[in-house]
């Protein structure tokens, strides 16, 4: 089949900028490559990075990129907001959306994958006979979604991360049968537990991903500043507030360093870390712990853990239930005693080290499900037969 894939409008594919949604798409254009299944453009903002990327030499995939960031698309930004108003998404997005167009629809293609913005469909149903796929990674589509039946209905498939965002797609319709559920995957050979590089003196807790507040990150401060009795553990935040970008202005994390200052060298922060180096990280780690307070769809901060052995303190929230077991993690309500349990959780693990290796086994155990091959093929098989 000829596929079209409609990104975010964000970050770039390859995923030279990180991007949980972006590295999803790698893995499946790069299982496509190996097996010459589709012929697939994407469509993708520009970076300078994706110049010499390897990616670009495929046979099967091919990249068409959208400059949205220098003076020339900043104007043409701007007079498409004044002449066409304000559209679905912010006028930046809505900008890629409209170049992206100019190409793609003098194109035939058999598929239009949405890669987490079904609110292109608005746009695209009208303009295109292909048969457009939604590939949910968030709560996007749900009865409170704004045009939501006219989106739902101009979907032929719609792919989710996990069945509670399924979940959420069929409050639109409780009879659904074009939603199917395709788990996340990671690159088990990159999180693969290798050397400990572990210090024997300390107990690490390891904190990855977007800094901001529905990840947590505040509760997880507030439960370390309980642990105060206890120097020898310590917490890694690794991330910022967005992908690429520094914490100076965010007025968050300056929060999170004020209520964070006595802890002094018990608690480090990296900020953005290239997801390449992301193994040595959780390595280094003794526990991780995800702290999601909002309904996480399927965070694949879970995936890498469990990958590399480590046990795991999570929520009830979301599709995180979906990607652990008893066996490998704690999960906890998020309710007004979080933060007590959380600490509670944390000095389990401390104190009892047979415990986490136990855990630990049975997360290397439960990561084989969610190799990156996996995931890949069975995204691929959702798509097939309806082109």
């Amino acid at each position: 089949m000829k596929i079209a894939i409609l990104t975010s409008g964000i970050l770039p594919v390859p995923a030279v900028q990180g991007g949980a949604v972006e590295n999803l798409v790698d893995f499946y254009l790069e299982y496509n490559d190996q097996h010459q299944l589709h012929d697939i453009t994407v469509y993708s903002v520009w970076h300078p990075d994706v110049e010499q990327h390897p990616a670009r030499h495929s046979r099967a995939n091919h990249y068409i990129y959208i400059e949205v960031d220098s003076w020339w698309a900043k104007l043409k930004k701007r007079i498409l907001l004044l002449t066409r108003g304000k559209g679905y998404y912010h006028y930046t997005i809505e900008y890629y959306l409209h170049e992206a167009m100019k190409h793609l629809c003098r194109q035939h293609y058999d598929i239009i994958i949405l890669e987490n913005r079904p609110g292109y469909a608005i746009r695209l149903k009208d303009k295109t006979t292909a048969k457009l796929v939604f590939h949910l990674h968030n709560d996007l589509l749900n009865s409170t979604t704004r045009q939501a039946t006219q989106i739902y209905e101009s979907a032929f498939r719609i792919i989710t991360v996990s069945d509670y965002i399924a979940g959420r797609v069929r409050s639109i319709n409780p009879a659904c049968t074009k939603t199917i559920t395709v788990h996340n995957g990671i690159d088990l050979q990159k999180f693969s537990v290798g050397q400990q590089t572990n210090n024997p003196d300390s107990f690490t807790l390891l904190f990855s991903g977007r800094v901001t507040k529905e990840k947590g990150i505040m509760e997880l401060i507030d439960a370390m500043l309980q642990l105060s009795a206890y120097p020898d553990i310590r917490l890694l935040v690794v991330g910022s507030s967005f992908y690429g970008n520094a914490n100076n202005e965010n007025t968050f994390f300056k929060t999170l360093q004020d209520k964070a200052s006595t802890l002094n060298d018990r608690l480090t922060f990296t900020g953005f870390i290239p997801y390449e180096q992301m193994p040595r990280y959780v390595q280094a780690a003794d526990v991780a712990v995800i702290p999601s307070v909002w309904d996480d769809p399927f965070p694949t901060t879970v995936l890498e853990a469990q990958a590399m052995g480590k046990p795991i303190i999570s929520t009830r929230r979301g599709g995180i239930p979906e990607e652990v077991t008893g066996e490998n993690a704690i999960l906890l309500e998020t309710d007004e005693n979080f933060v007590d349990n959380l600490a509670a959780a944390i000095l389990d693990l401390y104190e009892h080290p047979e415990k986490r290796k136990q855990m630990a086994a049975a997360s290397l155990k439960h990561s084989r499900l969610f190799d990156k091959e996996t995931y890949a093929k069975n995204f691929l098989a959702a798509i097939e037969n309806i082109g």
